[in-house]
């Protein structure tokens, strides 16, 4: 039997059914405290998200601080990074958290051996 996944105890269909002001005061303190004071950015991204959401094409933006909230369930985000968009689907677990959480900016940097004026020590480091 498959697990049933809630949210605050609460079902996907009972916070889809729930207008926004109700879903904002069950968020913590200060996910509650962003959807308040990016009201006019959080309605533009939600008008923008509304008009485009009956395509299946992933939906691309730069609003790496817009709230997830029970709207946005089951429909793919492409968030950019700074370099490139980064793709993922939206579901229960990410609920209250930003978009730009799923789209890392800072990639691991993996060097290679030392090389020539990489720093002091690198100096006595004979090269072939």
């Amino acid at each position: 039997m498959a697990k049933l996944t809630r949210y605050k105890g609460k079902t996907v269909d009972e916070l889809k059914a729930m207008p926004l002001e109700q879903f904002v005061e069950i968020l913590p303190s200060k996910t509650r405290r962003t959807m308040k004071r990016n009201g006019v950015q959080t309605k533009r991204f939600l008008k923008s998200f509304h008009r485009k959401m009956k395509r299946n094409k992933p939906f691309k933006t730069h609003f790496r601080e817009m709230v997830i909230i029970p709207e946005m369930l089951g429909f793919r985000f492409q968030v950019y990074n700074g370099k490139q968009y980064i793709d993922f689907t939206a579901d229960i677990a990410m609920l209250g958290h930003r978009l730009g959480e799923f789209s890392n900016p800072v990639q691991m940097v993996r060097h290679s051996g030392p090389g020539i004026g990489a720093t002091r020590g690198s100096k006595s480091v004979e090269l072939k």
